[in-house]
């Protein structure tokens, strides 16, 4: 079987996962409702799209998660490949943890 080319996974019909977190369903309906914003996301790297969605699912707070989703996709529409001012996913870099206090 041949490996995937970059053309294939730009012309995807489904948001690819992270590399560790699994694409939550809700924000994959989102993604998968506008083409534009899925080509952008599935051309964002697994590290990026990983730090996306560790970002919206680390919140405790529905309003927080519902406008981390927002953000994240008037940042695509904008060609932003990362959330701003997020330290990084803390199940991937220890050196986040210290901000999050406990590892969730």
């Amino acid at each position: 079987m041949a490996s995937s080319t970059k053309k294939d996974i730009l012309h995807s019909t489904s948001p690819l996962p992270g590399i560790l977190h699994e694409l939550p369903e809700d924000v994959e309906k989102i993604l998968s409702a506008d083409t534009e914003l899925l080509t952008r996301w599935n051309s964002l790297t697994p590290i990026q799209r990983n730090e996306w969605i560790c970002w919206i699912t680390i919140v405790k707070k529905e309003a927080t998660r519902v406008a981390h989703i927002q953000q994240m996709m008037e940042q695509l529409q904008q060609g932003e490949r990362q959330a701003c001012c997020w330290p990084g996913c803390p199940h991937r870099r220890p050196s986040a943890q210290k901000w999050f206090g406990k590892k969730q």
